[in-house]
C-alpha cells in the first residue's frame, strides 16, 4: 500500500485558501500513485488559538464537504487534521475519508499542549477515546502531535490491533531532535510503521520543523522531507515487513504481568 505525506505550510485564518491547496495536493498524491494521503495538524485554520476560535468549522461546513469530494474525485483515502466545532466546543480532530466519501473514523486529540506559546486548552476541548481505522486490510492508529510524547497511547493502539501509527502534527523547530527520536522510538518499540506528517512555516511565534517521515518497524526511514520545504513524500507500507519483524523478535509475547500493569 503506497502512502503519501504532504508536508505543507498554511495561511493562518484563510480557510478557503488552505482547503483549496489541500485539494490540489490530494490530486498530486493521486498522480504519484498514492492510495492514502496524510496532511499535517490544523491545516485548515493554522495553529493560533484565537484564530481557531473564530474559524473552526462543523462537519457540515465547506471544509469537510471539500475533503469528501476530493476523496471521491481522486479515488483516494484522505487523512486530514482540521479544527472541528461542535456546539460550544472546539476539537483538534483528524478525519479519515475513504474513496467513496465515507467518514471511516474521527479522532479528537486527547493530550493538549497546554503551555506557552501554544496554550491549546484556551480554545480546544480534549477528546476521550482512541481511534483505529482499517484501510486495505491494515489497521491505522491515529495520534496528533503532542500525543507522540505519551508512549502508553501508542502502545495501547498497537495492543488494540494497529499495524501503522499515523501522526498529524505541527511540531516546532525548537524540538526537532525530540521529533526525530520519538518517532523512531514509537516505531521500533511497537514494531509498526510510523507515518509523521508535519507542518512547515511560521504561525505567530512558532516555527515548524518539517522533517515529515515514514519509518518502518525496524526504525529505518523509508522516506523523509527537509526541515522547511513544501513537498510530497511517499513510501510503501508492507504487511510482510510487520509480520517478519514481529516473528523474529516477539516482544509482545514476552511482555510480563508487570509490563501489563504499567500500561495506563
Amino acid at each position: 500500500m503506497k502512502i503519501g505525506v504532504m508536508q505543507m505550510d498554511c495561511f493562518v485564518g484563510n480557510v478557503e485558501t488552505n482547503i483549496s491547496r489541500i485539494l490540489l495536493y490530494t490530486e498530486k498524491a493521486k498522480k504519484n500513485g498514492c492510495e492514502i494521503i496524510v496532511f499535517p495538524e490544523m491545516i485548515d485554520t493554522g495553529y493560533e488559538m484565537k484564530v481557531i476560535k473564530k474559524k473552526a468549522s462543523t462537519w457540515d461546513d465547506k471544509p469537510f464537504y471539500a475533503l469528501i469530494q476530493a476523496a471521491i474525485n481522486n479515488k483516494i483515502h484522505i487523512i486530514c487534521n482540521i479544527s472541528e466545532r461542535e456546539n460550544e466546543k472546539i476539537y483538534n480532530s483528524t478525519a479519515v475519508i475513504n474513496p467513496k466519501g465515507k467518514l471511516l473514523g474521527k479522532y479528537r486529540k486527547i493530550h493538549l499542549a497546554d503551555y506557552p506559546p501554544l496554550n491549546e486548552a484556551s480554545a480546544i476541548t480534549p477528546g476521550k477515546s482512541l481511534e483505529i481505522v482499517k484501510i486495505n486490510g491494515l489497521n491505522l492508529g491515529l495520534i496528533i502531535c503532542y500525543d507522540l510524547r505519551f508512549p502508553e497511547m501508542s502502545r495501547k493502539l498497537v495492543l488494540n490491533g494497529a499495524h501503522v501509527l499515523v501522526l498529524c502534527s505541527a511540531w516546532p523547530l525548537l524540538r526537532l531532535r525530540h521529533w526525530n527520536t520519538l518517532i523512531s522510538a514509537r516505531a521500533i518499540e511497537n514494531q509498526v510503521y510510523f507515518i509523521g506528517a508535519n507542518r512547515v512555516g511560521i504561525d505567530g511565534s512558532v516555527t515548524y520543523c518539517g522533517s515529515s517521515r515514514i519509518v518502518d518497524p525496524y526504525g529505518v526511514i523509508v522516506s523523509s522531507a527537509s526541515e522547511n520545504d513544501e513537498t510530497l513524500i511517499t513510501g510503501d507500507i508492507l504487511e510482510n515487513t510487520i509480520k517478519k519483524v514481529r516473528k523474529s523478535m516477539p516482544v509482545f509475547k514476552h511482555r510480563t504481568e508487570l509490563d501489563k500493569q504499567r500500561l495506563c
